[in-house]
């Protein structure tokens, strides 16, 4: 037998104790592990969730709050004319960037040799600058950190134990911490660097990039949107043949100096004033800052012949066939990466046309025009047009063509000196046929003063024959007169009053449509500096003398005016689209610094939580006239933008859709 060893009990009594301190030491760690979760889940939730990196990135926050006040009163600082902005949920989340795609399948960086070949599935990459890198870094050692006194003595050991926190806790925890890792990672300059326009901003900080901030990226669309419309040239104009005025990159045939003295040797043509579809595209193609790089331009431009292609199906056409090739268009860019970016609120087109011809306001067979500018895709977009609405926001007008297309700087300053010095006969001309069927038409007035008067020059047109066909005819006039006569056209606005300029004349308007509430991207909102303003009322029933009203200006006063035109004469004309000014702005470098303007502004809002909500489309017009500061209010010219009424009884010019079909109509005086 073996003998029991005489230490055993001494051993057992051993054995026991260690267990219990065994048990002691498991209840010790299970004690601070406890404590350790409860001092992480209120550093986490308490510090950390009450700190500036949550807040500072939710952008219906801070809308809501930070912004409110401001956006209560309607100020020039914080709104132009631009709907409300509508945020998209994708601008909202900070963590995920993989719902963007906005580079296109060639890229041409700036300063870079390189080319490099991304697929269009590829999702937008953001750049991580160190500045990110060490963010997440804080993050992690501010969590690791040790909570201090203040903190334990606030948590008692009967607010939460152990057991109370489920796995569910935990595993939110966890993911809370990824999302604010993830937060922390696009949380660089301000928290601005989760918007996929972000490389676009960006590029306005290279000093050393000429094109930084003026990027233009164009889609290369298929050329049954405009190409193709050119070949089939004919079909344009239900009267005129669009051929001959589609050549020399759409400036029409050249205009030989017949009469000396009313043009120049060269840059002249016989340009349509619905040409500026081709001419404004031509012009693109030399725009000095084409990017293929989609993810740095400030403004995405699409080549879409719009006022041709209507103009293919206004008379005689179902509206299935007027919107075919719109619908279709906007089909198209919806599905582009580069879309996807702001929902084309970065996109613009140009359509040489009134916007009337785009907005159809029923499916009515026998209504006016296509419904282009009402498709909600294309309402996002910008358009430019020779005449835009007072009462909506998403179009913009742009001067009609002229006849002078210049190459270079010396042939627009060689001008310039001409008009400064010719001698003018005439106090004042007109240019232009009656309207005996539109009862509120002046024009009818305005022709039987020029006949009457001795200082005054009339070139009447009409149907057949007429010198005010000529261009060099109405030039010469022009050129002889001091001040011309600008009322309403079949709409509110005329080519005129772009001819009269750009021969030296101080135009006359009588409403603010024709002009002020029109180009207020190539003209000053000070419009005394450079025309005469004679409200219709005063011609219809106060019976004014316009000789009389203009004689009244003193010498020293037409002089600036005149100068003022003269030097206005840049920004009003299109350049010859194969070449380019060297130093000199035409209205297509004003017109796209202008929409880059608009793009640059949204993008701002959006960064910034502001989203315009007090905007109010039906008076957009009042908005680009505001000085800084200035509040949306009660204008002078309110009278002058009533609605129209159904009774037509409205002040306003009657129905738009009316005034477009008098616009074709009258087409035929020229042809």
């Amino acid at each position: 037998m073996r003998r029991r060893s005489q230490d055993s009990p001494l051993l057992n009594t051993m054995e026991k104790r260690t267990a219990k301190n065994q048990q002691s030491r498991l209840c010790l760690l299970a004690t601070l592990a406890a404590f350790l979760w409860i001092f992480l889940l209120y550093f986490h939730f308490v510090v950390l969730g009450g700190g500036s990196v949550n807040e500072s990135v939710e952008l219906d926050h801070v809308s809501a709050v930070s912004v409110g006040r401001e956006s209560r009163v309607i100020r020039h600082s914080g709104l132009v004319r631009s709907p409300p902005i509508n945020v998209p949920r994708e601008f909202r989340d900070f963590g995920n960037m993989d719902t963007f795609s906005t580079q296109p399948k060639h890229i041409s960086r700036p300063n870079d040799e390189t080319e490099q070949e991304i697929s269009y599935d590829t999702p937008y990459q953001k750049e991580t600058s160190d500045d990110s890198r060490s963010s997440v870094t804080q993050l992690a050692d501010a969590q690791e950190r040790p909570v201090n006194d203040t903190a334990e003595q606030e948590i008692s050991d009967d607010t939460l134990h152990e057991e109370e926190i489920s796995d569910s806790a935990r595993s939110s925890f966890v993911d809370a911490q990824k999302e604010q890792a993830n937060r922390a990672e696009v949380d660089v300059n301000g928290g601005r660097e989760n918007f996929p326009f972000m490389r676009a901003i960006r590029t306005t900080e290279n000093k050393s990039d000429p094109c930084g901030g003026r990027y233009i990226y164009v889609h290369d669309l298929p050329p049954r949107f405009n190409e193709d419309m050119l070949k089939q040239c004919r079909s344009l104009s239900l009267w005129t043949n669009m051929c001959k005025f589609t050549t020399n990159a759409g400036l029409g045939p050249p205009l030989e100096n017949v009469e000396e003295g009313v043009f120049s040797n060269t840059g002249w043509y016989a340009t349509n004033q619905f040409a500026v579809d081709v001419i404004f595209n031509n012009r693109m193609k030399q725009y000095e800052c084409l990017t293929r790089d989609s993810s740095i331009a400030a403004a995405v431009f699409v080549p879409f012949y719009a006022g041709f292609d209507i103009a293919r199906y206004l008379w005689g056409y179902n509206i299935s066939m007027r919107d075919a090739a719109s619908l279709d268009l906007v089909d198209w860019l919806m599905k582009r990466p580069e879309w996807g970016v702001m929902g084309g609120k970065d996109h613009f087109l140009v359509a040489g046309r009134i916007t009337w011809d785009f907005r159809r306001l029923s499916e009515e067979e026998t209504d006016w025009g296509n419904k282009l500018l009402f498709l909600p895709a294309a309402k996002n977009m910008s358009m430019l047009v020779v005449e835009s609405s007072p009462w909506n926001a998403n179009d913009f007008g742009i001067p009609y063509p002229t006849y002078f297309h210049p190459a270079k700087d010396d042939d627009v300053f060689a001008w310039q000196d001409r008009m400064r010095k010719l001698e003018r006969n005439w106090l004042f001309c007109f240019a232009g046929a009656p309207r005996p069927d539109n009862p509120k038409s002046i024009r009818g007035k305005l022709i039987d003063e020029c006949k009457r008067s001795r200082v005054g020059k009339l070139l009447e047109c009409d149907f057949g024959e007429s010198k005010c066909h000529s261009p060099s005819s109405i030039m010469q006039m022009f050129q002889n007169s001091v001040f011309c006569l600008q009322p309403q056209g079949d709409s509110y606005t005329r080519r005129s009053a772009f001819d009269s300029m750009l021969a030296g004349c101080i135009p006359v308007f009588f409403h603010p449509g024709s002009a002020y509430t029109q180009y207020t991207w190539h003209l000053p909102k000070n419009y005394s500096r450079y025309s005469v303003f004679i409200p219709e009322d005063e011609i219809r029933t106060k019976n004014i003398s316009i000789e009389q009203r203009l004689s009244e200006i003193p010498p020293d006063q037409v002089m600036m005016m005149r100068e003022e035109v003269i030097n206005l004469i840049p920004r009003l004309i299109y350049a010859d689209p194969r070449s380019k000014l060297e130093t000199l702005k035409d209205a297509f470098d004003v017109a796209v610094q202008a929409v880059i303007n608009k793009v640059s502004k949204l993008r701002k809002d959006i960064i910034e939580g502001r989203t315009n909500e007090n905007f109010i489309e039906e008076i957009s017009w009042k908005y680009d006239l505001l000085e800084e500061g200035e509040e949306v209010g009660y204008h002078e010219w309110d009278p002058f933008f009533s609605k129209p009424k159904k009774d037509g009884n409205a002040a306003s010019d009657g129905s738009s859709a009316e005034a477009a079909k008098n616009s074709w109509k009258n087409e035929q005086r020229h042809h």
